[in-house]
């Protein structure tokens, strides 16, 4: 009895440590804006004999997304360029499309900030981009509405370094 007892203290620590070493390897750094949720990235759209794609021929990842975003924002007028919607989306999402802040003001009120770059709902809902998909995370759709957004208030996505 005292050698199972010994045995499953022993298999309880080495799942528990290969669990907490599991999750650290899964957690990337996040901004003090955002909180990232343990959800998958979007799925990806097509499949070509280069590699993935999403729906406009750009990569599925966030420089895809990104190059997209830029594609539709000048389209429509929206001034900014890679290297300013970069450095926001580093900051209040590190990449992660899926990230959701669950703790400030706007998340104790109902709306958490979502997506590359932490917009909410009612944000998002004026500022969406016609053209983009009506999802609050879905990549292009967030930062094109982000900038958009960005682009009223600050006159480019280009002049925002802190939260906005």
């Amino acid at each position: 009895m005292m050698i199972t007892r010994t045995r499953l203290r022993a298999l309880t620590a080495t799942v528990a440590t290969t669990a907490a070493a599991a999750a650290a390897l899964t957690l990337t750094s996040t901004s003090a804006q955002a909180a990232e949720t343990p959800q998958a990235a979007p799925a990806a759209k097509t499949t070509t004999a280069t590699g993935t794609q999403g729906d406009k021929g750009h990569a599925n990842n966030l420089d895809g997304w990104i190059k997209e975003a830029l594609a539709v924002m000048k389209a429509k007028g929206i001034p900014g360029t890679y290297e300013g919607l970069h450095r926001n989306i580093m900051r209040e999402s590190s990449g992660n499309p899926n990230a959701q802040n669950g703790w400030d003001i706007n998340a104790q009120k109902g709306t958490p900030s979502k997506g590359l770059l932490q917009v909410i709902q009612p944000t998002f809902d004026a500022y969406h981009v016609p053209g983009t998909a009506h999802s609050l995370t879905d990549p292009v759709a967030n930062i094109t509405a982000a900038a958009n957004y960005a682009a009223d208030r600050y006159g480019s996505i280009d002049n925002v370094n802190s939260a906005y």
